[in-house]
């Protein structure tokens, strides 16, 4: 079948379905009707078919059973799977609106990363897939669709999130963490969503479904099979994990609870502005080791490359340059004239770096010189460098790396409200009309 005549039998499919009868095959009278396809759910001007849900639920099928999660009922898996589809089908179609897109040379980069973190090439990669029966091309939109969504996510809601020191400090003061001292949690959870101005009949619907999901807890149902089952999270297929965080990465919520919590233990339910959570405490363990970090004080000077500058000038340069600094040259002089760079001012001079602050071709060069040594052209994504050490040392990072992972849990927390919140807006804002029922 070409390319245009699937399309086209898909429409007439679809007309089919809306106008209230099943499709099915052309058949002689009184023969056996087949059901080729049907609509389970209308997303604004798209459609989700039996066959898309069928695909998805083989997928989310196999990974409960490599994660060694119990599959809830049939039904109640094909609802979640459902929803999540619905969810990601609005997504899509306002990056389609908003004019978010991402072009074959990304998606092919993308792919290469992908590839490459298997330890594999991006054609044997392709080979596996095919091997185990999944369609390159299939594979290659679904991850275009998966970038889409992150960077929507990043535009919409987490590039607006900001974080004060006061609110730092007043969880380092809610969680009594002195020293450098802290803790780690393996958890799991269960989110049952509760609309911003919920109705007290809304309110007393979400409660009954969290209750209902504790007591087949307590009454000895695996946790895994109740999160794919009640929870209404992302991670809800993954069994609701969370995996190992520290303290100060949890939402404040989640630490306040876990704090006197045994692992095995399972929570009562816990209010929050996203709404009901029940957590489990899969295990803790405690760090009270220093961090201690090797930082290393550099300076540079950079020339960057363009139209009218070429690599080979700008190496040029840089030759000529390294040729006065080692005629005792001043470093600090020569940047301040020659460099491009926005620390030129002062003498190319980087303050203390630790790992991971720079790009790696800069680091990967700074870090094989001598204190007091000179590298020759270093090649980065910013242009040329010539890189001088000025001093090295170890620093307990302990209190710096606590109000770091302090921060990074209230942002993550005010970015997945948000975006949730965000989500549910979008949501509202589609016409959905779910037929899944319908046979």
């Amino acid at each position: 079948m070409s390319y245009f005549h699937f399309w086209r039998t898909m429409l007439v499919l679809a007309a089919l379905s809306c106008a209230g009868g099943p499709a099915v095959a052309a058949q002689p009278a009184g023969a056996r009707v087949i059901l080729l396809d049907r609509i389970v759910a209308v997303v604004n001007e798209d459609v989700i078919t039996r066959r898309d849900l069928d695909d998805r639920m083989k997928v989310v099928s196999v990974q409960l059973r490599e994660q060694g999660t119990p599959a809830p009922p049939a039904d109640v898996l094909e609802k979640q799977v459902l929803d999540r589809m619905i969810y990601t089908k609005v997504q899509l179609q306002f990056a389609k609106e908003t004019g978010l897109r991402v072009d074959d040379a990304q998606l092919d980069a993308a792919i290469a990363r992908i590839a490459e973190n298997n330890k594999i090439t991006a054609a044997r990669l392709r080979e596996t897939l095919e091997r185990d029966g999944v369609s390159f091309t299939k594979f290659r939109e679904d991850i275009r669709d998966e970038i889409v969504m992150s960077r929507l996510r990043e535009r919409e809601v987490d590039n607006k999130i900001t974080v004060a020191d006061s609110e730092v400090d007043t969880l380092l003061s809610t969680l009594q963490l002195q020293d450098g001292k802290t803790e780690e949690f393996d958890l799991s959870h269960i989110l049952v969503r509760v609309p911003e101005q919920a109705s007290p009949e809304q309110l007393r619907d979400r409660r009954s479904r969290a209750e209902k999901a504790l007591e087949q807890i307590k009454g000895g149902t695996d946790f895994r099979q109740v999160a794919a089952s009640f929870s209404e999270a992302p991670d809800a297929v993954q069994g609701g994990a969370m995996g190992w965080r520290e303290v100060t990465r949890l939402p404040s919520i989640f630490a306040e609870t876990v704090k006197t919590m045994k692992p095995g233990e399972v929570s009562a339910i816990v209010r929050s502005p996203n709404g009901l959570h029940i957590v489990r405490v899969n295990g803790r363990r405690g760090h009270d080791a220093p961090v201690i970090v090797s930082q290393t004080h550099p300076r540079h000077i950079l020339i960057k490359t363009s139209e009218v500058v070429s690599e080979n000038d700008a190496r040029e340069r840089l030759v000529k340059l390294k040729e006065r600094l080692d005629n005792n040259g001043d470093f600090a002089e020569i940047a301040r004239l020659q460099s491009e760079d926005g620390s030129a001012s002062r003498g190319g001079d980087l303050g203390w770096l630790s790992p991971g602050d720079t790009v790696p071709e800069f680091e990967k060069a700074m870090n094989g010189l001598k204190v007091g040594e000179i590298s020759g052209p270093i090649r980065s994504p910013f242009g040329f460098h010539l890189i001088q050490v000025i001093e090295r040392r170890n620093e307990d990072m302990s209190k710096q790396q606590q109000r770091l992972q302090a921060r990074m849990s209230l942002r993550e927390q005010k970015a997945d409200e948000a975006y949730q919140e965000w989500l549910r807006q979008l949501r509202d804002k589609a016409f959905v009309e779910l037929r899944l029922e319908e046979r």
